[in-house]
């Protein structure tokens, strides 16, 4: 479900207590606003109560006053809370090798409006995708990697993320392995894609070798960055039946084509504020 452009978002968590829910929804209405969408969540392995709320402000609206009025009524609660306004654009660095499947698809749905985003800059260790970014009018930025000096390549990195005051980082077919402190400082807002034959096809050629064992679905995961190599949060998957017709360009096409859906599902319910931390899992409003 898309966000409608006019509505504000309140996102939330807590420990699993009695009275969460009324505390937010009654406030609400109390402050005039009209709920266009609800969704909760009571983990009752973890004790967190997440809650993701939209709604349109009455036409006297202080915002200011409004979160302390939440503030307050929350505080009993141990209530961490979030509130986007409306048409807020959060700004987005992509980071991309050669593969151009994810970068044109995401470029292409905020382009269309599809997502609410603002691309302030594509990041790459090779030239080949500049061209791409030029047409779409974003600047691109190729930081070659040397081998025996990484981290001076990501501090490059990283003074384009802060200077362009980004929100998210994507990493879309970075066919890179991000240093432990790059990790920490991304930690919750860098989105990573990999097809799910990992961890059963490592190294080079994963859909030649899946060919082989004779697979019969291939998919894509999308997940926030960790430490651990494509182990993070996932976010969102998706799958698609194969058969023995299916020859290896075949499976790479179909890769390409999950890969891209997945990873602008994912990037979609992050700038929507539909997902939450839970350990390492996610939920998603």
């Amino acid at each position: 479900m898309s966000r409608a452009p006019d509505t504000w978002i309140l996102t939330a968590d807590c420990p699993s207590v009695l009275g969460t829910v009324d505390a937010v929804t009654r406030f609400l209405f109390e402050q005039g606003c009209y709920v266009t969408e609800h969704h909760s969540f009571d983990d009752r392995l973890s004790g967190r109560f997440f809650i993701r709320v939209e709604f349109r402000q009455p036409d006297a609206f202080d915002e200011q006053a409004f979160r302390a009025g939440l503030a307050e009524r929350t505080d009993a609660f141990g209530m961490i809370f979030e509130l986007t306004p409306p048409h807020h654009r959060p700004k987005v660095v992509i980071m991309v090798s050669k593969a151009d499947h994810c970068l044109n698809d995401l470029l292409y749905r905020q382009r269309i409006g599809q997502l609410s985003m603002d691309v302030v800059a594509v990041v790459s260790n090779h030239p080949d995708l500049k061209p791409l970014a030029d047409w779409h009018g974003i600047p691109y930025y190729h930081f070659p990697l040397d081998p025996n000096d990484k981290p001076a390549q990501e501090r490059q990195v990283w003074q384009v993320i802060e200077e362009s005051g980004a929100e998210l980082v994507v990493l879309a077919r970075y066919m890179q392995v991000l240093s432990p402190e790059l990790c920490r400082k991304l930690d919750g807002k860098a989105i990573n894609i990999h097809h799910s034959l990992l961890p059963g096809f490592k190294g080079a050629k994963p859909y030649h070798q899946a060919y082989n064992k004779g697979v019969k679905l291939v998919g894509a995961t999308a997940h926030y960055i960790n430490n651990d190599l494509d182990e993070g949060p996932i976010i969102a998957q998706g799958v698609e039946a194969v058969d023995h017709s299916h020859y290896p360009e075949d499976l790479i096409a179909k890769g390409r084509d999950i890969e891209g859906l997945t990873l602008a599902r994912a990037v979609g319910y992050h700038i929507e504020r539909r997902v939450f931390l839970n350990a390492n899992r996610t939920v998603v409003l």
